[in-house]
């Protein structure tokens, strides 16, 4: 089922599975967000929770057992529940099942909460361990947008603008795409630009760390452009399908790294996930503003 906020600038449509964006439409009729077309990705804006991509041999270890969890966690395949809807603020939630326990042994709630201000639309993920065992855990978000956004622009037109000068790191990947810990220096133009091309992508997805949380996609000679802000999370990945001319990009704000090369990951060694102690709640916002 589909669900809907709307103001003046925006209307914007989520559906139940995923909590999943499925549009983000503006007042004069552009649509921002890709609409998920299966020849090159046929999912629109995932939410990634409680591990971002993959795990090695799809296990990890949590109270010294092993767990078996597929790519992007748990909630890209769960059925949420609408909690609210006052038609600029909606609310969906995902709580513990016997489904969710077979593969993360912790009981909790995962609510995620879209607002419309202005011409802003703010996520915010929140996570309340209800367990009596201190949760750990990784989230962050998977938005795909339109490369161009209007007719007569090419994909090559674009480019990644962050907000201020920045010396990023291009966090290592082996073709398996799992961390190896080579980290490099990646290169903006004038410390702050990225000009698109299909072929950035041909080794598929590129991860940053150490850079601006604000980012713009943005064209010369046309208004419409994106700006993705993401202040409580410390990596940024850009993907599209590998190695096609997918019309599209997605900037992917991630709170922490899928597992190292040749490790099964243990969750309360994982330095970069969240430990959330026992009947608490976690917070996190960040923002898509259009123009």
């Amino acid at each position: 089922m589909k669900h809907t906020i709307k103001n003046e600038f925006l209307t914007v449509s989520v559906v139940e599975k995923g909590a999943e964006l499925h549009s983000i439409l503006g007042s004069d009729g552009t649509e921002y967000l890709w609409q998920g077309d299966p020849k090159y990705w046929s999912d629109r804006a995932l939410n990634i929770f409680p591990y971002v991509a993959r795990l090695t041999e799809g296990k990890y270890s949590l109270d010294g057992q092993l767990h078996e969890m597929a790519i992007h966690g748990l909630a890209p395949y769960a059925d949420f529940r609408p909690v609210s809807n006052d038609g600029q603020v909606m609310v969906l939630e995902m709580t513990d099942n016997a489904e969710t326990w077979a593969q993360y042994p912790r009981h909790f709630a995962f609510r995620i909460i879209y607002a419309l201000k202005g011409n802003v639309l703010e996520t915010t993920y929140e996570v309340e361990n209800r367990d009596d065992r201190p949760m750990y855990f990784g989230l962050g978000g998977h938005p795909g947008f339109n490369v161009p956004l209007v007719p007569g622009k090419r994909f090559e037109d674009y480019r990644l603008r962050f907000a201020e000068p920045c010396q990023p790191r291009h966090v290592g990947f082996n073709e398996a795409c799992f961390v190896t810990g080579d980290h490099k220096p990646f290169r903006l133009e004038n410390d702050r630009d990225l000009n698109l091309d299909h072929h950035l992508f041909d080794d598929d997805a590129i991860v940053l760390d150490s850079m601006a949380r604000q980012v713009t996609l943005e064209t010369d000679g046309d208004p419409h452009r994106i700006t993705v802000t993401f202040p409580q999370m410390r990596y940024l990945g850009l993907w599209h399908w590998p190695r096609t001319d997918a019309p599209y990009i997605c900037i992917e704000p991630w709170c922490s790294l899928p597992s190292r090369a040749g490790q099964i990951a243990v969750f309360e060694e994982q330095e970069d996930l969240i430990a959330l102690p026992a009947g608490q709640v976690y917070r996190n916002t960040w923002t898509i503003q259009v123009n």
